[in-house]
This record gives C-alpha cells, structure tokens and sequence, in this order.
C-alpha cells in the first residue's frame, strides 16, 4: 500500500516510519502524501490511542525537501507545492485529536525540521542536529516553521535560527525547548515505548481537546479561551474516561480508560 513509509499499528501504537534511506528520508512528493494518509489513517482507527513519526536509521529523520525529485516533477510554483502537499500534512499532524510523537532518530533539516516541530513531543537522538537550512537556497522556512519556532524560542532566536541556518546540536534544541528530550541512539526506543506505553493507556479523548484548544489559544483572546475550556470540558464530561477518572479516585484504584 506504502512506497516511501512504513506504517505498523500494533496495541494501540501507530507508527509511521519515513523509509527513503538513499536519499536521507527526503520528502518528495510522494512520501509527503503518504506520511498525511497514515497520520489520517490513524487519527480516524479507534484502536490507535498515540502515534509516532520517524525514520529508517541514525543518520536522519528527515533531511528536508527533494530538491532534485521536485525538480523532475516540474512543479511551476513554489507556493502550489506547499498548498498542495506539505501543508495538509502539516494540518493532519495538527489536526490529529492524538498526542504525536516525533522519534528523530537523526538529523532534522529544512522541512523536515518543520515536520518535527510539527509533532506535540520531540526525542531525539542526542547526536542528531536540526537547520533551518532554506537561507542556503534563498528561501524561507515553510511547512509551518515559521509558526512554531517563534512561539517555542522567541521571535528572536527564531529570527536568528532561520537567517542564519545553523545547525543546532541537541544540548541547544534542548535547553531552547526544540526538542522535549534527547538519549544516545541506542536507548531511543526505550524512551519511546515509555511514552507511549502511558500515552496508550492514558484519556485520549481529553488529550485530544487538550490538544485543539492549545492550538486555538495562540490566536484567541483570554475570553475566547475560556469559553473554549468550557465548552469542551462539558464534552468531556459526558465521556466514559470522566465517569471511570472519578471512579477510579474515589476507589482509589487504578484507572482504565479507554480512550473514549
């Protein structure tokens, strides 16, 4: 079904594998297409309670655009390719009422940068670095960088970061809050499965909110945001996960949430 990714769901975990080694994990247009019908795919599966984005290897999570597949596809506009393609993935991350998981796994650059930041956790490969390397080529960062690294860094460092394109090595991304934490290469799945084994078990459905309301919050007024909180808190009180939360409390048990 998949030419460019691999996509396994198993327990409650969907993980979605960027596989284009040759080329570093390097985003053409099918791989773009492909990364957006899995996140889809898993937002809308019920059996899926977390999911995680990464890549084949150590060297690279994403080593940005195709340049030379974009140049062979002849795509007239700039502006078109990212409507078209990049910006539904980035949306269907976004949009995802599932906590995402970044796994990078190596270096993040260009657009593959934005896809990492795109997700709501980042860990990382402790040797890896991340660039906003588009300044190289005359071009600015798209794919949604220009949103999220303002808002994670400042305006600006994230000035700096993208006129510059640096390379930041993951003690930096770290302490700047790029990333939310970094391990040697080897014990990469272990912090991942710790992840996701809570995220698995955890109130999807009041994650999910959490999520949307968070990304209403940087364009809406403190009113706007607590009518938000209170219109989606009454949805979530009429959920198994609320009615099973308190009882759980007042059992003083553990919880057995399922997500819905």
């Amino acid at each position: 079904m998949y030419e460019n990714i691999v996509l396994e769901i198993i327990d409650g975990v969907s993980t979605i594998t960027l596989n284009r080694p040759q080329v570093y994990n390097a985003l053409s247009t099918a791989l773009i297409n492909e990364i957006t019908q899995a996140v889809e795919v898993s937002s809308d599966d019920s059996s899926v309670r977390v999911i995680v984005i990464t890549g084949v290897g150590d060297k690279a999570f994403c080593s940005g655009a195709d340049l030379k597949a974009g140049m062979n596809e002849g795509m007239a506009s700039l502006g078109d390719s990212l409507r078209k393609n990049y910006n539904p993935m980035i949306r269907a991350i976004r949009n995802a009422e599932k906590p995402i998981i970044c796994r990078m796994n190596g270096i993040a650059a260009g657009a593959g940068m934005s896809l990492a930041l795109a997700c709501d956790l980042i860990i990382a490969n402790k040797d890896a670095y991340m660039s906003e390397l588009f300044v190289g080529i005359g071009l600015m960062p798209d794919a949604g960088s220009m949103y999220f690294l303002p808002r994670i860094v400042g305006m600006q460092k994230a000035f700096e970061l993208c006129s510059t394109g640096r390379k930041v090595y993951m003690e930096e991304a770290l302490n700047i809050g790029l990333v939310t934490k970094i391990v040697p290469y080897e014990a990469l799945d272990e912090a991942i499965n710790e992840l996701t084994e809570y995220y698995k078990t955890a109130a999807t459905k009041s994650i999910g909110l959490m999520k949307k309301v968070l990304n209403q919050s940087y364009n809406s007024t403190v009113d706007d945001v607590l009518e938000q909180e209170a219109e989606n808190q009454d949805i979530l009180g009429k959920t198994h996960d609320f009615a099973e939360g308190v009882m759980a409390f007042l059992q003083k048990r553990k919880t057995n949430f399922k997500g819905k």
